[in-house]
């Protein structure tokens, strides 16, 4: 594969304002006693995806101190290798080799947050994206099963 760079960020809510792509939330919970049409001007966000962002369960346990960082952090990994978190990942790999993508939450410390940890998982999975043909090369036809299924007639 051929190492690739993406256009990624990671910022705090309430500071997406004023840059360039897209900025996507992934915490849990969106802003409170904030009109869903004042997101973006407001600098929280353009697009709010909390399916990327850890568990209640998990984030309870590390606001709580029953686990450290390390443990949070680890755990988090494990909860986004499931199939619509992968998915939603792969996708922004393929989407940050395009285009700036800025990845936001309310936490104060980057270092501390799950964005950085969502950030590396993004970087991963854009290394294992399959390398896209040059355009010179000839398109192969492809077709679905359910493209390729005779017309039925009422």
């Amino acid at each position: 594969m051929i190492p690739m760079k993406l256009k990624l960020h990671t910022y705090r809510y309430g500071e997406a304002a004023g840059l360039p792509g897209l900025s996507i939330g992934v915490a849990r919970f969106p802003p409170r006693s904030v009109r869903h049409e004042d997101y973006a001007a407001r600098g929280y966000f353009d697009v709010w995806l909390p399916l990327l962002s850890p568990s209640r369960e998990l984030v309870a346990a590390y606001r709580k101190g029953r686990i450290d960082y390390r443990t949070f952090a680890s755990r988090y990994r494990k909860e986004m290798k499931a199939s619509a978190p992968t998915q939603a990942i792969r996708l922004l790999a393929a989407q940050a080799a395009r285009m700036r993508i800025n990845l936001g939450c309310f936490c104060e410390d980057a270092c501390r947050c799950h964005r950085t940890a969502l950030a590396a998982l993004i970087e991963q999975a854009a290394s294992e994206l399959p390398v896209r043909p040059s355009p010179a090369a000839p398109a192969r036809e492809l077709s679905s099963p359910a493209c390729s299924m005779p017309e039925i007639e009422d």
